[in-house]
């Protein structure tokens, strides 16, 4: 069964991960907890198109690789959000190649609640607006930010996830999400010891002080260890 109860460093609003699409992710991001695993080649799991995903819920759907990355096909992504339709639950879908939550092919007027679960929310994740070449194969940042701003996603719960939050130039960055207009945003800290050009925190006080002038801001636990010891941020 590819459902499972959210667990560890996961967000903890979600209440389950559902990967029916596994595999290599396309985008090898050097800091990806799945990099070093042994998770075989791309595909779509046909079995877990019959687990029972319940009522209720609010489900991360591919927590474990991109699915809305360039190397799958349309077709596994279509077969997912039918299913995940069949059930009234919350889903996440979020990816760095946001750009494919509204295909280029399709006409402008194209209904896209057609394709998409009822409760859906969509994301993307923006570590910084500075480039640090972590983000391996994936789209850079100023595609991810320029493609969520399309008006084609409006009609969406959007969120933004700066996980792991890397150095950032305030204005910039704030610029990019006052445009995309998110319901919420999160932020957490890389929690594997990869060495990322962090933000001082100073930094990361005023980005959430500025950042709640305008959406939520969720901050994940893991956020404490790049905080100075004396220092108490203000969120």
């Amino acid at each position: 069964m590819s459902l499972n109860k959210s667990r560890g460093n996961m967000y903890s609003w979600t209440t389950h991960t559902w990967n029916p699409i596994r595999g290599k992710c396309p985008h090898g991001c050097t800091y990806c907890f799945m990099r070093d695993r042994k998770v075989g080649p791309l595909r779509l799991e046909k079995k877990a198109l019959l687990d029972l995903l319940g009522f209720g819920r609010t489900i991360f759907v591919g927590s474990s690789t991109d699915m809305w990355a360039e190397a799958v096909p349309m077709q596994w992504i279509r077969q997912v959000q039918d299913k995940c339709s069949e059930h009234n639950n919350t889903y996440i879908f979020q990816t760095k190649n946001p750009r494919r939550f509204w295909d280029p092919e399709m006409s402008s007027s194209v209904d896209l609640s057609r394709y998409f679960p009822r409760y859906t929310i969509l994301g993307t994740t923006l570590e910084s607006n500075r480039e640090y070449g972590q983000s391996g194969k994936g789209p850079p940042a100023w595609a991810r930010s320029a493609a969520f701003e399309n008006e084609h996603l409006d009609a969406f719960k959007k969120m933004v996830s700066i996980e792991p939050v890397m150095a950032f130039d305030l204005d910039v960055f704030l610029k990019w999400l006052r445009a995309i207009k998110p319901a919420f945003v999160s932020i957490g800290a890389d929690s594997k010891g990869h060495k990322l050009p962090e933000p001082k925190p100073e930094e990361l006080d005023m980005l959430v002080v500025a950042l709640r002038e305008f959406t939520e801001v969720k901050l994940k636990e893991n956020l404490a260890r790049i905080m100075l010891k004396n220092y108490t941020p203000r969120v």
